[in-house]
Parts: structure tokens; sequence; C-alpha cells
């Protein structure tokens, strides 16, 4: 009953301006950055490791805004799941080297884990003329469950693969000209990790941005999504040259070094609320105790 009651209020999110919307953003992630202590350390932990330089007071001023504008990005799923298309065109623009989405040649999206990635999504499946698969795992609760789902898929040229499908029917899509919106920047256990560096900390990184890529004879393109006060800019950067390469390893460290110039951009709207070095390599300390 919660969670319908929660949703029916993110439907009306709709009618309200976009700065009503944003300013309750910016109350609720108050508090969760007030009452959710635990989480708060995780995001904290993390500011510590990647930022050495920022004393306390910087760290604990941008864990806040960290909170702010994941409650913000939350409560934009209300328009971008249930507005009109014309309300989405209005907020969502894409920019960049959108030309890099044209045709049918073979994509990979790196979409790094910015607030804004459902934003980004959207954008790209209403707004260009090709079909786009992504991966996605179920929620434990099957409401909110159903209704991601139903958000993600509303524009027909969206698919969306269960982790539980394996490698070879998202493979099978990239060759047949589907572009698949990768987000393989979190640490999915050591089992399906590398060992590289991000921000100078071995940190544990799946290799699929690499290995999609190769298997689906696929060009690597990033786009990055920020929040802006009008809603959101999806930028399409260029193609990446020699990507991948034979050493997967080497692959996915340049994934993370490119991925650390485009958090420097903006740190608050990265998602540091996960547990990004929860897994340490033989001999190392566990960060978060």
């Amino acid at each position: 009953m919660g969670t319908r009651l929660l949703l029916g209020l993110m439907r009306v999110l709709v009618y309200l301006p976009l700065a009503w919307v944003r300013a309750l953003g910016w109350v609720l992630g108050g508090i969760l950055h007030a009452v959710v202590g635990s989480r708060r350390r995780v995001v904290q932990v993390n500011l510590r490791q990647c930022f050495p330089a920022l004393n306390d007071a910087q760290v604990r001023a941008l864990t806040r805004r960290v909170f702010v504008r994941f409650a913000q990005a939350w409560l934009d799923r209300g328009w971008l799941w249930h507005g009109s298309a014309a309300l989405l065109r209005q907020r969502l623009s894409l920019t960049g080297d959108v030309g890099e989405l044209d045709g049918s040649a073979s994509t990979v999206i790196f979409a790094p884990h910015f607030v804004g990635l459902d934003a980004g999504w959207t954008a790209l499946t209403q707004q260009l003329p090709r079909r786009f698969t992504t991966i996605y795992t179920d929620q434990a609760n099957k409401v909110a469950d159903a209704w991601i789902l139903q958000g993600r898929q509303r524009f027909g040229s969206g698919r969306l693969f269960g982790r539980v499908e394996g490698v070879k029917s998202i493979v099978s899509s990239l060759r047949q000209g589907d572009v698949l919106y990768l987000l393989p920047d979190m640490n999915f256990g050591p089992h399906e990790s590398l060992f590289v560096p991000f921000y100078g900390i071995s940190a544990a990184t799946v290799p699929s941005l690499s290995r999609f890529a190769k298997l689906g004879r696929a060009k690597v393109v990033p786009v990055l999504t920020r929040m802006t006060d009008q809603g959101y800019e999806v930028q399409v950067l260029p193609a990446w040259e020699n990507f991948p390469s034979e050493d997967v390893q080497a692959d996915t460290a340049l994934m993370n070094a490119r991925l650390q110039s485009y958090i420097d951009a903006m740190p608050e709207q990265y998602y540091w609320v996960h547990k990004r070095f929860k897994d340490r390599p033989a001999g190392e300390a566990d960060f978060y105790r």
C-alpha cells in the first residue's frame, strides 16, 4: 500500500513546475542526509578516498549536495515517466556529437552512474530513431519493479535485458545494429571484476565495456547526463579511438581514468552512495568499517 501511495505522489509531480520539484528534492535530500547515517558515511568515505585534498568541512558540504542531487533525480522520475512527450523534449536536451549515434553501426554507450542516468536513457529512446538496449536488475519490491520497467520502456525503441539472460542475446542485438546503454562503473563483486585504479585506488571494476565492444564489434561512445535548472543536458562525446584493444585490463583502467575526468566536472552528481571500494585486493583493509 505504501509503495502505491508513493508512486501516486510521483505522478502528481508532473503538474508542478520543475523548480518546485527540485525544491522538494532539496528538502528530501536534506532529510535523507540527516537520517540515513550509514549511507552518509559511505559517501564520506568515498569522497575522502577520491578527493584527499578536501578538508572535513568541504567533504561534509559535498556529501550533502550528493544527497540533494540524488533526491532531486529520484523525484524527476515522476515527470520523466509520466510527463507528456512535449514536456520531455522541452526539458531533455541532446547535445554534442549526436551524429555518432546515426546510422546502424554497432555501438556501446558508456553511461557512467551520474544521477541523471534515467534522463539520459529517456532522451535517447525518445528522440533518436535507433533501437536501444540496456541491462536491468529486478527489484525486490514487485510494485516498484513494474513501475520502473514501464517507465524505462515507455518509448518503443527501448529494450531491457535481465541479468539472467546472459551475454549471448546482448551481443546478438549489438551485431544487429542495436545500441547498448551500458553502466559498468560499479563494484559488482570480485568474481566479475578486475582491480584497476580509480582515483589512484585499486578498485574492483567490471570489464564489460571492453568485452561487449569486442564481442559486438562495436564502437564506444560516452554519453554524460548533467542535471540543470532547465532539466537535463545529455551530452554525446566522440567515439573513443583504438578501443577496445587486445588488453582488457588496460581498457578497463582507461575507462576509469576517463571517468575520473567526467566526475571532476560535476562531482556532486555522481553516485557516491554506492560502496565503490567494498571489495579490496588480498590483504587490504575494508574502507567502510
